[in-house]
């Protein structure tokens, strides 16, 4: 019995270790702000440039960012500064202590579909705090240094609830776009009731990494939400590219991981451009009819009056 008790004590400490490890390996491979350009590993889409800086957050520390513009757009300087260059801008976060890094594949994607996108490392995030509000106003300050004018906040996992949060509280936003959304302490079923911008969304499978889809109270609290499932993708399908911590502790509902995130990317960006096309309200339809597999999922979606959810036994 004895022997027992310590195995199961054993098993619980590698697993939370192995937590640790996998959100702590994004900032590890934290690339180096003072760089301009990608290494070599990093290279990017014919007509994509890239360039780096480094904004203080509110609280002190260093936000590093990196700006994706179109190649045939003036470059902007190898630290933005603080004027106002106007135009619309993409602000994508990463996921739970992971870094920019992890969402390089799809701001490339978005920005080669002519987009501006700027990512940043959130600074103020410890493994035993998310600091989802801080992360929001981080956000924030990242799109009025670049001089945005309109701003579609994007976030992966708990960069989605900072995505939601920054959103809500930001008048130059038009719309928020979640990758898997993990939803924390009812902060982002709170910001989605006051939400007047649409809500549009990916998710994947239900995992132990996205909470089990608790993503979906918070598309069912707002008014104007739509959600696409990606069926068979997993938590690590959202992140591009992933590494195999992320993949070693998060359960795989056994996709193709290629197709998946591919189809991820291709949603992704088509979601960005119809916020800021004023097409919100198409998005879901337009893309289900070539999705290949991609379904709107209507138990996301706002019910009137508070009646049941389908399949939610009225609980």
């Amino acid at each position: 019995m004895h022997f027992r008790t310590m195995h199961r004590s054993a098993t619980r400490l590698a697993t939370v270790a192995l937590l640790l490890l996998a959100g702590c390996s994004g900032l590890l491979l934290r690339p180096d702000a003072a760089g301009p350009t990608p290494t070599p590993s990093e290279s990017l889409p014919a007509g994509v440039a890239v360039t780096a800086g480094q904004l203080a957050s509110s609280t002190g520390c260093g936000l590093d960012y990196r700006v994706f513009v179109p190649a045939a757009a003036p470059a902007p300087p190898r630290a933005v500064p603080k004027t106002n260059d106007g135009g619309d801008w993409v602000i994508l976060a990463h996921g739970f202590l992971r870094s920019q890094q992890r969402m390089r594949g799809l701001a490339a994607a978005m920005t080669a579909d002519g987009l501006r996108v700027a990512t940043l490392d959130f600074c103020n995030q410890r493994p035993w705090a998310g600091r989802h509000v801080q992360n929001a106003q981080d956000m924030v300050a990242l799109a009025r240094h670049l001089g945005a004018r309109r701003v579609v906040y994007a976030g992966f996992s708990a960069g989605g609830l900072a995505a939601l949060l920054a959103g809500r509280s930001d008048m130059r936003a038009v719309g928020v776009l979640t990758l898997d959304l993990v939803e924390t302490q009812g902060l982002g079923v709170r910001a989605a009731r006051g939400l007047d911008k649409p809500l549009l969304g990916l998710a994947g499978e239900p995992t132990n990494c996205n909470a089990l889809d608790n993503g979906r109270t918070v598309f069912q609290a707002s008014v104007d939400a739509r959600v696409q499932r990606i069926p068979g993708a997993g938590h690590c399908d959202f992140e591009a590219p992933t590494d195999a911590l992320c993949e070693l502790v998060c359960a795989d509902p056994d996709g193709t991981e290629g197709a998946q995130r591919a189809q991820i990317i291709a949603r992704a960006a088509a979601a960005a451009r119809a916020l800021l096309d004023g097409e919100a309200g198409t998005w879901a339809s337009a893309t289900d009819a070539a999705a290949g597999g991609v379904t709107a999922d209507p138990r996301m979606r706002r019910q009137p009056h508070g009646s049941a959810l389908p399949g939610s036994g009225g609980g």
